[in-house]
């Protein structure tokens, strides 16, 4: 039996909220037991952060949609880190993992001894992962960091939105939480480079993540155009900065993107547009001329593509291999065929008969399985269980701590 790639890696998981829990659920996702520890009685804040809610089969109403989005494949352990004797458990849950994830402000857990320095102690091994809004040091290290003021800071939003002087123009952020996400994303792959390193040499890391820094990193060409060229980039709408025409165009009936990535394609979707001498005109010869003269032929091009529908586009240029697509929205992606081939869409049943929907890994092995055997995990679900199996708690021992709260 074949088994995931990540089988018999404990990760214990102190963070909230979403970069971290999403850096967890990937490598839940990629088969490591991820222990996730909540405050007692309330847990992660984002169990709250609804509408919509998941609805129970008695009418009741249960976690936030945006827990859910990030939390599967885990385990609920209530802890109070508050406690002593709380605190005496990560450290023994921590002596017995491979990964530890936190969130918390930079030196946040050293007051209670559950810092990289302390827990390496016991754990030489452990691979110690902290994701902070800017990192361990730098005269920002002590702030507190949330993706939207990050993308802010970072500078995606200066380059994001409807050119200055045009209707609706301001600095925008991105419908998601860019900076978050990729930095949970680059937490997985500083941990799995961490995990080889430690193959090598038997000791583990401390990984020092910040959204400031992962926001910065993604900049990539705008980046180096500023770099390159001194000249600081421009929000373009949906344009692109380097290539012309690869931008949003009205159709008869809706939108359309066109990506046009060459000069074959262009020319080809001129002659399709009924724009044949556009495509031999000069001016236009290669992308740098077509970027050089984007004013005055993206117009051009937007009249012509106002002649027919959406569909009718998708059709034609498709059959000419010219890049294009619709601009669906999230019902519409969810039943787009492509979409359900690769099994994006998941539905999943917990113990307690709650049925719980998910969006799939996008990673694809040959050989090895992407599991998806757990959903969220409902409050505190594995607190008795990961008590008793990891640190062999009889049910006696397991009430005293109750009893004094330090889990709940």
């Amino acid at each position: 039996m074949m088994t995931s790639p990540l089988a018999n890696i404990r990760v214990l998981d102190l963070s909230r909220i979403l970069a971290g829990p999403w850096a967890s659920q990937t490598l839940a996702d990629l088969g490591a037991d991820v222990i996730k520890i909540e405050r007692p009685g309330t847990g992660d804040d984002t169990r709250s952060w609804g509408p919509p809610f998941i609805v129970h089969p008695d009418g009741s109403q249960g976690d936030a949609a945006y827990f859910l989005s990030t939390n599967r494949g885990k385990r609920s352990v209530e802890v109070d880190i508050s406690k002593p004797e709380g605190q005496k458990l990560i450290r023994q849950l921590a002596a017995k993992s491979d990964i530890l994830i936190e969130n918390f402000k930079a030196g946040g857990l050293m007051k209670y001894g559950l810092d990289h320095a302390r827990l390496r102690q016991d754990n030489p091994r452990l691979i110690y992962c902290s994701i902070t809004g800017f990192g361990q040091n730098g005269p920002y290290a002590a702030r507190a960091g949330y993706d939207f003021m990050i993308q802010g800071m970072g500078g995606i939003m200066s380059i994001t939105g409807q050119p200055d002087g045009t209707p609706g123009a301001e600095p925008m952020k991105s419908g998601m939480a860019f900076a978050d996400i990729f930095t949970g994303l680059y937490s997985v792959i500083g941990i799995l480079g961490a995990l080889y390193h430690r193959d090598k040499t038997g000791k583990g890391q401390h990984i020092d993540m910040a959204l400031l820094d992962s926001q910065v990193a993604v900049l990539g060409n705008q980046a180096l155009n500023y770099m390159v060229s001194g000249a600081v980039p421009a929000r373009l709408g949906n344009a692109h900065p380097n290539i012309v025409p690869y931008q949003t165009f009205a159709t008869a009936d809706g939108h359309i993107i066109i990506a046009v990535g060459n000069d074959r394609q262009f020319r080809t979707f001129c002659n399709l547009a009924g724009l044949a001498d556009l495509g031999k005109d000069e001016r236009y010869a290669n992308n740098r001329d077509r970027v050089n003269h984007r004013d005055e032929l993206i117009p051009l091009l937007s009249d012509a593509v106002k002649s027919k529908t959406t569909a009718k586009w998708i059709e034609i240029l498709e059959d000419a291999a010219v890049p294009c697509g619709p601009i669906n929205t999230i019902d519409q992606v969810f039943a787009d065929a492509q979409v359900q081939a690769r099994g994006l869409r998941l539905s999943m049943h917990r113990d307690d008969g709650v049925e719980t929907p998910g969006v799939g890994n996008p990673i694809r092995y040959s050989e090895t399985p992407i599991q998806y055997d757990r959903p969220a995990p409902a409050l505190g679900e594995g607190t008795s269980e990961v008590l008793a199996e990891i640190l062999e708690l009889d049910a006696e021992e397991i009430d005293a701590l109750r009893e004094i709260g330090a889990v709940g």
